[in-house]
C-alpha cells in the first residue's frame, strides 16, 4: 500500500491546466470601421489643375514686353519695365469718429479687390488737424500678382469707362520714377459696389507702380497694358 501511494505522489496531474491558458484572451475581430479608411487611402487623389493666369499677365509677357524692348531699344531684358503693384487707399479724416464708416470702406475695398485690406494709421501727431499717432485715418491695399493683373483688367474694361465724363486719365500724375497715382472720386463705378448698401459715396486714390524709374517708359507700359491715357503734351524722360 505504501509502495502505491508513492507511485501516485510521484505521477504529476494532469486534470489542472497551466495558468498560461486560462488567461489566453481570444482575438478581436477587426473594426468594419478602419476598413473604409484603408480603402480610401489606396484611391490616388486626383490631380487638381492649376488655375488659368490671368488675360493681361499673359498679354504683357507675350506682347507687350516685345514691343516696348522694340520702343526703347532695351539690349537687357531685365530694363524691360513691368508693373510690381497697384495700391488702393481710402482716407477717411474722421474715421476715429465714425468706426463704422470705416469698416464700410474696408468691406468695399475687400470686394472690389478680392483681398483684405488693412487700416492705415496715422504714423505721428499733427496738432492742427488734432491728430493722434496711431489714430486710424482710412484703410489700404496692395495687390501683386495675379490679382493685381485681374484688377486692371476689370478696372480699365468695366470700371473706367463708368466714370462721368470721362475723356480719357490725364498724363500729368506721374512722380518722376515711373508710378502713376489717379485719384477716384467715388467707388460707385466699381461693379462690385451693391448700391443699395452705400451709406456713404467716397474717393480713393490708386497708385500704379511700375519698376520702370522714368515717366516716358511707364507711360508706355500702361499704354500698352489698355489704360486709355488722353492725348497730351508727352510726358518728359
Amino acid at each position: 500500500m505504501a509502495d502505491e501511494k508513492e507511485k501516485q505522489e510521484k505521477q504529476p496531474k494532469q486534470d489542472k491546466q497551466p495558468k498560461q491558458e486560462k488567461q489566453q484572451k481570444k482575438p478581436k475581430a477587426p473594426k468594419e470601421e478602419g476598413a473604409p479608411k484603408a480603402e480610401a487611402a489606396a484611391v490616388p487623389a486626383e490631380p487638381v489643375e492649376p488655375a488659368p493666369r490671368a488675360r493681361l499677365w499673359d498679354f504683357y509677357e507675350q506682347q507687350v514686353r516685345a514691343k516696348l524692348q522694340q520702343q526703347f531699344g532695351f539690349k537687357n531684358p531685365h530694363q524691360i519695365p513691368r508693373l510690381k503693384k497697384i495700391v488702393l487707399n481710402v482716407g477717411m479724416g474722421d474715421a476715429s469718429k465714425n468706426p463704422k464708416g470705416l469698416e464700410a470702406a474696408v468691406a468695399e475695398l475687400a470686394a472690389i479687390t478680392g483681398q483684405h485690406p488693412v487700416v492705415t494709421r496715422a504714423k505721428k501727431a499733427i496738432a492742427n488737424f488734432n491728430l493722434r499717432e496711431g489714430q486710424a485715418i482710412g484703410s489700404a491695399v496692395t495687390l501683386r500678382g495675379g490679382r493685381m493683373y485681374e484688377f486692371l483688367d476689370r478696372f480699365i474694361t468695366i470700371a473706367v469707362p463708368r466714370m462721368r465724363d470721362f475723356r480719357g486719365l490725364p498724363t500729368k500724375s506721374f512722380d518722376g520714377r515711373g508710378n502713376y497715382t489717379l485719384g477716384i472720386k467715388e467707388q460707385m463705378i466699381f461693379p462690385e459696389i451693391d448700391y443699395d448698401k452705400v451709406e456713404r459715396i467716397h474717393g480713393m486714390d490708386i497708385t500704379f507702380v511700375t519698376s520702370a524709374g522714368r515717366d516716358d517708359t511707364a507711360l508706355a507700359l500702361l499704354r500698352e497694358l489698355g489704360m486709355p491715357f488722353r492725348v497730351e503734351t508727352p510726358v518728359a524722360a
